[in-house]
C-alpha cells in the first residue's frame, strides 16, 4: 500500500488534495446539518438534555467551519503546491494518511467535548495545523522564497487564533473565544487575498490563451497587488488589535475599494462561458462587498458586523474553497478544465447563501430562523453536489490529459 513513490500509492494517497478535498466536502454538509437542527431546536424551545460539546454551540458552529471544513482545504492546498514552490518532495502515502486521521481525531474531540479533558480537546485539535505548519516550513527551507513565506504567518495566526479560541473553553482567558474566530476568518481572507492574486489572471489568461482569445489579457499591477493585500492585512489587525470601530470601518472601506479596482483589470468578460473560471471571480467578489459590509456595520445599522463577516466566510471562503476544489482534482488528474452543469449551480448556491445569511436575514429578522435555514440549505446544496461527483474523481486514478495550470 506504502513505498517511496508518491505516484505509487492507493490514488487517494497520492496528492493531499485528494483525501483533505473529500474530506472538506463532507464536512462541509455534515457540520452546517448539525447547526441547522441545533438553531431548530433552539427557536422551538426544545433543548438537547445530554449535548456531546461542552461549548456554545454558535462557537462551536464557527470554530469546525474554520477549523474543520476550512483547514481541510487550506491542507489540502498546500500539501500539494507546495512541491511546485519549493522542489520538496510530495506529502502521500502514509504521511498523508496520518494528517488526515489527526483532522478526523481533532473532529471527534470537537464533536464530543462534554466526554473530554479540555485540554485533550485543545491538542488534538491544534495538531493538524501544527504539523502542516512544520510541513511548509521544512519545504520553505529547502527553497526559502521571500513572497511564499507568508504562508507561514498566515498558519501561525491560525494556530495562536485556535490556542486564543481553546483558552476561553478551557477557563485560562476571558473573552478571547469571540476574539479568535474572528481573527482567524480574517486571516483566511488575507490568505484568499494573497493566492486571489496569482491563480484568477493567471488561470485566465491561460484559457484565453488557449482557445486564441483576441480579447485583452488580465492586467495586475505590483503596487496595486502589494496595497490590496495590505489593506486586508490592515483590517486583520484592526481586529487583532480590537481597534475602535471606526478605525476598522476606515480600513475595511479603503481595503474594498483597493480590491474592487484590483478585481477589475482581470476580464471577468472573458470568463462567462467558463464556470471553471467565473467562479473564481465570483468568489473574489465577496471581498469588497464583505468588506464594504464590515465597514456599513461600523458606522451604520443597517448590517450588522455578524452578518458582514457571513458575507466573507459564506462568499469568500466558500466559494474560492469550492471553486479550487473542482478545479485543482481535474488538472492534477489529468481530465479537461470543465465543470459539469450541476457544478455550476453550486457555485451559485454558495453564492446564494451568502446573500441570505448576509443581507436578508438582516431585513427579515421576525423569520430569523427561517432565513438562516435557507441560507443553510443552500450552502449543503452546494457542497454536496460537489462531494457526490467529486468522490469518485478524488478516489479513483488519474487519466492521461493535460497537466494542471
Amino acid at each position: 500500500m506504502f513505498n517511496s513513490d508518491p505516484d505509487k500509492q492507493v490514488p487517494i494517497l497520492t496528492f493531499g488534495f485528494r483525501p483533505f478535498f473529500l474530506l472538506a466536502g463532507l464536512y462541509a454538509v455534515v457540520a452546517m446539518l448539525a447547526w441547522i437542527i441545533w438553531l431548530m431546536l433552539h427557536g422551538a424551545n426544545a433543548a438537547i438534555l445530554q449535548p456531546t460539546i461542552s461549548v456554545p454551540a454558535h462557537q462551536w458552529h464557527g470554530h469546525e467551519m474554520l477549523y474543520g471544513f476550512g483547514a481541510a482545504v487550506i491542507t489540502g492546498f498546500l500539501l500539494t503546491a507546495m512541491p511546485g514552490w519549493t522542489g520538496a518532495r510530495r506529502v502521500a502515502g502514509a504521511q498523508l494518511m496520518f494528517l488526515a486521521a489527526v483532522w478526523i481525531v481533532g473532529r471527534a474531540a470537537m464533536w464530543l467535548s462534554s466526554f473530554l479533558p479540555a485540554v485533550l480537546v485543545a491538542a488534538v485539535d491544534m495538531a493538524m495545523l501544527v504539523m502542516l505548519a512544520a510541513v511548509v516550513a521544512f519545504a520553505m527551507v529547502q527553497r526559502p522564497t521571500p513572497r511564499n513565506l507568508i504562508f507561514l504567518a498566515v498558519l501561525a495566526i491560525l494556530i495562536v487564533a485556535n490556542g486564543a479560541i481553546h483558552a476561553e473553553w478551557i477557563g485560562w482567558l476571558d473573552g478571547t473565544a469571540s476574539w479568535g474566530l474572528n481573527v482567524a476568518l480574517l486571516d483566511v481572507i488575507l490568505l484568499v487575498a494573497i493566492l486571489g492574486g496569482r491563480i484568477v489572471p493567471a488561470f485566465t489568461r491561460n484559457a484565453m490563451q488557449r482557445r486564441q482569445s483576441a480579447g485583452s489579457v488580465p492586467a495586475s499591477y505590483a503596487p496595486l497587488d502589494a496595497a490590496s493585500i495590505a489593506s486586508v492585512a490592515a483590517v486583520l489587525l484592526c481586529f487583532i488589535l480590537e481597534l475602535p470601530d471606526a478605525a476598522t470601518g476606515v480600513t475595511a472601506a479603503l481595503a474594498a475599494l483597493l480590491n474592487g479596482i484590483r478585481l477589475g483589470f482581470w476580464r471577468f468578460a472573458e470568463t462567462l462561458d467558463e464556470p471553471i473560471l467565473w467562479s473564481l471571480f465570483l468568489a473574489y467578489f465577496w471581498i469588497p462587498v464583505g468588506l464594504i459590509g464590515l465597514s456599513a456595520s461600523a458606522f451604520t445599522a443597517w448590517i450588522s458586523q455578524t452578518s458582514a463577516l457571513h458575507l466573507l466566510a459564506i462568499g469568500t471562503i466558500g466559494g474560492m474553497t469550492l471553486a479550487m476544489m473542482t478545479r485543482a482534482p481535474l488538472g492534477h488528474s489529468g481530465r479537461p478544465l470543465v465543470v459539469r452543469r450541476s457544478i455550476a449551480w453550486a457555485y451559485l448556491f454558495i453564492a446564494g447563501a451568502a446573500i441570505v445569511r448576509g443581507f436578508v436575514v438582516n431585513a427579515t429578522s421576525d423569520n430569523y430562523y427561517m432565513v438562516i435555514l435557507a441560507a443553510g440549505a443552500l450552502w449543503c446544496a452546494g457542497f454536496a453536489i460537489y462531494s457526490a461527483i467529486y468522490l469518485p474523481i478524488l478516489c479513483g486514478p488519474s487519466l492521461k490529459g493535460q497537466k494542471a495550470d
